[in-house]
């Protein structure tokens, strides 16, 4: 038995006796999908007539296209009832490419599947490939896309109650999906670490110090088993996880299950999408109930640069990212009297091998005087990693609230306004955004020697730390917020009441 069909049947049997996973795919969608017809093209037996000869340059070249895009399986200029005649009597799953009368700018794909014959309009985009609509996939040959189309349509026929039972069965079966059973044990874990934090800053803020008549504290491993108990045992997750999935159409190669109801990824191509952070794989519809519990995996991160700020934290367990963490401690060992910190550029080839030295080596990265003697460069790598995040520190959703308080007259107002738009930033980008603006007011506190004040520093940081339209080129307005920012920035925190 191969391989592949062992794991196979090991799964779909339930596993080991000893196994944690239980049951984690059906095979049942995968039997029927085997069943679906396999394309075959029919051949073009005729000479294809030349373009007559008072015919334009655009149309002998579309015909030319047109023969070296499909081959023989095109069939020249055809009309739907010739085309269902030839493909009367193939198998299901014969296909052939022709030209309907009259049309212009697409040609017309002919599939038999379940005895009829279908018709569709497939275009071809240079570098994309083959697709039947803008929006739709796109194949590198017509051959796939064939092949996809017929698996397709015979799910659809034949697999279409085992569908609509997990659309039924899927809208509360997260705790029990085989995500939830494989990772139960790294996400307990973490809602321990999560309970822990989360009940010493409850007990910073509300519970009196003990006396010292007080009874002895109770052992930590009654504490743990005390916290233990009072999560609930059905949910391995209990406490919010503010970290979306980051789903993506994906190509699975050989079998592969969804994560969310544990049944087959059907398709030829685009099976379904998977989560670049955590490598959670689901069918489309699955990964829209699927909560944002996503728990991010180093295998999966490729680099530091690019991804967001949530994952970082999540990924190292910290707050501050590490590249924010050390650009920012060398910039204050030794760039705080360099005139014109962060406004000067430092060599974007070393700019370049920065980056890829904090890629590949992370924290043991050697960023050094003697490894980098510009400074410039480390300030300019700071800069690119926050101008590289998929969510700007001041997020999409919060910029309104920032822009609506610098807009307000009153200063008391503005800082209040501005205290209430810091909230609305999700914990990795408040931690982040107060970490950075504290370093750069004391940046600008020495604007005698380095010339850079809150101003100054504002404009250089405003198109890197705030989620503006790339058409907008006048940021007077967001570079005064953001000035104030720095200039407030104790303030407006000391105002909020969010913890670190």
């Amino acid at each position: 038995m191969p391989k592949t069909a062992g794991v196979v049947a090991t799964l779909a049997g339930g596993g080991e006796p000893s196994s944690p996973v239980q049951k984690v795919w059906k095979p049942e969608l995968y039997k029927i999908q085997l069943d679906a017809p396999a394309p075959h093209p029919v051949r073009c037996q005729r000479t294809l007539p030349l373009p007559p000869a008072n015919s334009t340059a655009d149309a002998v070249e579309d015909n030319s296209q047109a023969v070296r895009l499909y081959g023989s399986e095109y069939h020249g200029v055809m009309g739907h009832l010739e085309a269902e005649q030839l493909l009367a009597n193939a198998p299901d799953g014969s296909y052939l490419v022709r030209r309907s009368p009259k049309t212009d700018g697409y040609y017309t794909l002919s599939v038999r599947f379940n005895k009829r014959c279908k018709h569709f309009k497939v275009f071809h985009k240079p570098g994309s490939g083959h697709h039947l609509r803008e929006q739709d996939k796109h194949y590198e040959t017509v051959h796939e896309m064939v092949a996809d189309g017929l698996i397709n349509f015979h799910m659809q026929l034949y697999a279409s109650p085992i569908i609509q039972q997990i659309n039924q069965q899927t809208k509360n079966c997260y705790q029990q999906s085989p995500y939830m059973t494989l990772n139960r044990r790294k996400l307990r874990a973490l809602s321990n670490e999560l309970g822990k934090s989360a009940s010493v800053d409850t007990s910073d803020a509300a519970a009196p110090m003990p006396s010292v008549q007080d009874s002895s504290p109770q052992p930590q491993q009654d504490q743990q088993q005390q916290q233990q108990q009072q999560l609930p045992q059905q949910d391995p997750m209990p406490l919010v996880y503010e970290k979306p999935h980051n789903f993506k159409v994906h190509t699975f190669k050989g079998l592969n299950w969804c994560e969310f109801c544990a049944n087959f990824l059907w398709g030829f191509t685009a099976q379904g999408v998977k989560c670049d952070a955590c490598g959670f794989m689901a069918h489309n519809k699955c990964s829209e109930l699927v909560p944002p519990k996503c728990v991010p995996d180093l295998k999966c991160i490729r680099g530091v640069f690019g991804t967001d700020l949530t994952t970082m934290v999540q990924l190292h367990q910290c707050n501050i990212p590490f590249v924010v963490r050390r650009c920012v401690e060398e910039v204050e060992a030794r760039g705080m009297l360099q005139e014109g910190i962060y406004r000067v550029s430092g060599f974007a080839d070393e700019i370049d091998a920065l980056k890829l030295a904090l890629d590949r080596d992370g924290e043991k990265t050697d960023m050094s005087e003697g490894a980098y003697g510009n400074v410039n460069v480390i300030a300019g790598t700071l800069k690119l990693y926050l101008r590289l995040l998929p969510v700007p520190l001041i997020t999409f959703q919060a910029y309104p609230s920032f822009m609506a308080a610098a807009r307000s007259g009153s200063p008391a107002e503005q800082l209040q306004l501005m205290a209430e738009a810091v909230r609305r930033l999700p914990p990795a980008h408040f931690n982040c955004l107060q970490y950075m603006l504290e370093h750069l007011k004391r940046v600008a506190s020495h604007y005698a020697v380095n010339k850079m004040n809150e101003h100054n520093l504002a404009t250089v940081f405003a198109p890197t730390l705030i989620a503006t339209p790339q058409h907008m080129t006048n940021l007077t307005e967001e570079i005064f917020m953001l000035s104030s920012l720095i200039t407030h920035c104790e303030k407006v925190f000391a105002s909020s009441s969010r913890k670190q």
